[in-house]
């Protein structure tokens, strides 16, 4: 295992930090424009991330990372399961919505299969709220799980891409996620 200095350390973390902040507020910002709102050189974020890809993938595990840990909720196993679809695709939602400029740079950097892999946990937790309902009876069974779960996934980025482009009001976009997945869900 590689140690690092305590100062590459840090400069790894203000240029994370400064990754979150400056992608989720425009996809197409430069490793400058990252580089200058860490306060480091583009040599010094050269040195941690070779490319804009790495960066942008960086950025993006870390944010999932930290989406999927303010996503735990235990009450969603006490819920029927339509309710707590509607509470997890809101929560998923304000999480998004905070970060969809910095999906819609992933989108354009990395390859789907990618970006996919890095939402594995929380599609687990999908998955698991999926099968539940569908085994009490509240969610449609003519369609494989795998197949839900993954149009889940590409509805909710399609929503990102949707309010980025201007074509889906920020304000909407929750409660069409709900409508469209529920109706989706329970055929």
């Amino acid at each position: 295992m590689v140690t690092r200095r305590a100062d590459a350390e840090r400069n790894i973390a203000a240029i994370l930090d400064a990754g979150q902040r400056v992608l989720s507020s425009d996809p197409s910002a430069s490793v400058a424009e990252v580089a200058k709102a860490a306060g480091v050189g583009r040599v010094t974020l050269y040195g941690h991330f070779p490319s804009r890809e790495s960066l942008v993938e960086a950025v993006l595990t870390r944010a999932v990372a930290l989406a999927d840990a303010s996503l735990e909720d235990p009450q969603l196993d006490a819920l029927p399961a339509v309710e707590a679809l509607s509470r997890l695709v809101r929560s998923s939602w304000e999480v998004l919505d905070r970060h969809s400029a910095l999906f819609v740079a992933a989108d354009r950097m990395m390859p789907s299969e990618r970006i996919r892999e890095h939402h594995a946990q929380p599609l687990r937790r999908v998955e698991r709220l999926i099968a539940r309902g569908r085994d009490d009876g509240d969610f449609r069974t003519d369609l494989p799980l795998s197949w839900l779960v993954s149009t889940f996934f590409a509805i909710l980025h399609t929503a990102a891409g949707e309010v980025e482009a201007g074509r889906l009001d920020r304000a909407d976009a929750g409660e069409a996620l709900t409508l469209t997945l529920r109706s989706l869900l329970t055929g």
